[in-house]
């Protein structure tokens, strides 16, 4: 934790700008803007690099929201924002905020219809939408105000402005007012609205950074879809927070994912345990194919590197590694996040062991969404993070090792879900404790260790618990697997225990490029299960297999969509 709070500086601005403990999202864009007027806030590289410095973005911002403001989006009003990570989305978001109104964030992905159903049960009144969907969503939406969020089309968001001689003034909001509803299912479920105030945000934002240090030079990838809390938390609003950078990635497409850490510098890199082991497995080809013998050299200056960085505070692998890490554009990272799952621990050490700050955070879009996050200084591999100072956890009915629900109270826990009273009963207390529905421990430096979801639990003969996400995690380093999904079935002749199945999807890249007949897919696969289940404890073997023929659905976090089951080509047998 750092010596003094990260939002110190606050304090010069508290009773000038905003009243209270915190400022509003658009105060917090006010001070920022303030203070480093001049610094890159908003940027793209499409594929030359745009910007907009942080007096630019405001300007433009302010002028969209008059705008919005002359035509009657105002409090109490709810505005859409649909489409993909770009400038055009920030300043849309912020616009809505400054006209005192609540934004509404979707996931452009959706099917149309889906997107409008989110439209409807948020009682939007306007919508900013991606030029994909602009033409076919305005038709559907022929009452409601559409603008669109790229150049070149008509209602361009940075074409808006209000009549000539408007004067407009941004309402003052209360802190406690609700900024947004960000609409999710989590990996199982009907969408419900989740109700976050600006000072669920902001609080969230600044006591993060208790156990994250970050500053204006700092240089953070918007990678992952914007409209889902971990990215607008933990890289829009983190970022504009301390007079950051934010670059919009375009494509989760690892070539153009590499060209764009290059071009930009970037130093603060957020994203999901798949998308990182994918980077090592890249990184880790171009060692083994320098040879055997530097393969091996490599592997024990990086356990050394690792030692030294974990024992001493010290961290000579930039330097040792810096060539690996300038070849897979990663040398200008200071610090990679993973979060939206459990990174498997191995994963971990590497990135720390080649000289990058790795770290893992845990939270919900109803909790903001960050309450933990390792801290640089005094990390472990195996916990997904300390707890943040204000955020409250304890354990509910641990069992004999210590693990229970995840409940949670703090200033970052959401409102309730939006006109869902009884889902809202069901989880957040009068008193403001929160159930998660995760199972996890604490230990006795505060830092949370996550055993999986308490509706995926599988109940064993022996009466043995089994966390089917810690088993899918011993198969993140398997090139050949591109999905698992382990959950519990009855056998014929049982009634009640469960045993143990996985649905494995093959990476078809791997099945092509060693033309591999479907006998011989099954049989490495089978060949890695059996590798694993020695890892396993007896209760946790896998027992079953089924190999799908398509991929699982996702969710836009890259979770696995429990519920759905794909299309098996085969049924193997109960491995014994």
């Amino acid at each position: 934790m750092r010596e003094t709070e990260p939002w110190k500086f606050l304090d010069a601005y508290r009773g000038r700008v905003f009243t209270g403990k915190w400022p509003t999202l658009p105060q917090l864009f006010d001070i920022v803007t303030e203070r480093f007027p001049d610094r890159p806030c908003f940027t793209v590289y499409s594929p030359e690099r745009v910007s907009l410095t942080y007096k630019e973005a405001q300007a433009v911002t302010v002028k969209v929201a008059a705008y919005l403001h002359s035509i009657g989006i105002a409090k109490g009003s709810h505005v859409a924002v649909t489409g993909k990570n770009a400038p055009e989305w920030a300043v849309a978001y912020l616009a809505v905020l400054y006209a005192g109104a609540v934004v509404v964030p979707i996931d452009y992905q959706l099917p149309t219809r889906e997107i409008l159903a989110l439209i409807k049960a948020g009682d939007v009144s306007a919508a900013f939408i991606d030029e994909e969907k602009f033409e076919e969503m305005q038709k559907e939406l022929s009452t409601m105000p559409c603008f669109s969020l790229a150049k070149g089309t008509r209602n361009y968001i940075y074409d808006l402005a209000p009549p000539s001689g408007t004067k407009f003034e941004p309402p003052v909001v209360p802190g406690q007012s609700l900024a947004a509803i960000l609409f999710t299912s989590g990996t199982t479920g009907i969408p419900k609205g989740v109700m976050l105030s600006h000072e669920n945000f902001v609080s969230d934002c600044f006591l993060a950074q208790s156990n994250l240090n970050i500053s204006e030079t700092d240089v953070f990838y918007a990678l992952l879809p914007i409209h889902h809390s971990y990215t607008m938390l933990a890289v829009f609003i983190e970022s504009l927070s301390v007079g950051a950078e934010t670059v919009f990635g375009k494509k989760m497409v690892v070539k153009q994912i590499l060209s764009d850490l290059k071009q930009a510098k970037v130093t603060m890199f957020l994203g999901v345990p798949m998308l990182f082991n994918k980077l090592l497995s890249g990184i880790m080809k171009g060692i083994k194919e320098k040879g055997a013998v530097a393969y091996a050299l490599i592997r024990t200056l990086m356990a050394i590197s690792g030692f030294i960085k974990k024992a001493f505070g010290v961290n000579p692998g930039k330097k040792i590694f810096h060539s690996v890490l300038e070849k897979a554009s990663l040398s200008s990272i200071r610090i990679c996040i993973s979060g939206g799952g459990p990174l498997d621990p191995q994963v971990f050490r590497q990135y720390n062991q080649l000289g990058i700050d790795f770290v893992q955070g845990y939270g919900l879009t109803e909790t903001s969404p960050i309450l933990t996050l390792n801290p640089v200084e005094h990390y472990k591999e195996t916990s997904v993070g300390k707890v943040i100072p204000g955020a409250e956890i304890r354990i509910d009915n641990p069992n004999e090792e210590g693990i229970g629900e995840i409940v949670v109270r703090g200033p970052m826990v959401m409102q309730g879900y939006y006109k869902m009273p009884e889902e809202t009963a069901e989880v957040l207390s009068e008193d403001g404790w929160l159930r998660t529905g995760d199972l996890g421990k604490l230990d006795d430096e505060n830092y949370l260790y996550l055993a999986g979801r308490i509706k995926n639990l599988i109940v064993t003969e022996g009466g043995k618990n089994v966390y089917p996400e810690e088993i899918e995690n011993e198969f993140q380093l398997y090139d050949e697997i591109e999905q698992i999904l382990v959950r519990g079935y009855i056998p014929e002749g049982k009634s009640v225990a469960e045993e143990i199945e996985a649905l494995v999807y093959p990476n078809q890249d791997w099945a092509a490029q060693n033309k591999l007949t479907s006998e011989q897919i099954e049989a490495q696969i089978q060949e890695i299960i059996a590798e694993v289940n020695q890892r396993l404890r007896p209760y946790q073997k896998i027992t079953r297999i089924q190999l799908l023929n398509e991929p699982l659905e996702m969710t836009t976090t890259k979770k696995l969509k429990r519920q759905t089951s794909g299309s098996a080509s085969n049924l193997v047998p109960e491995l014994k």
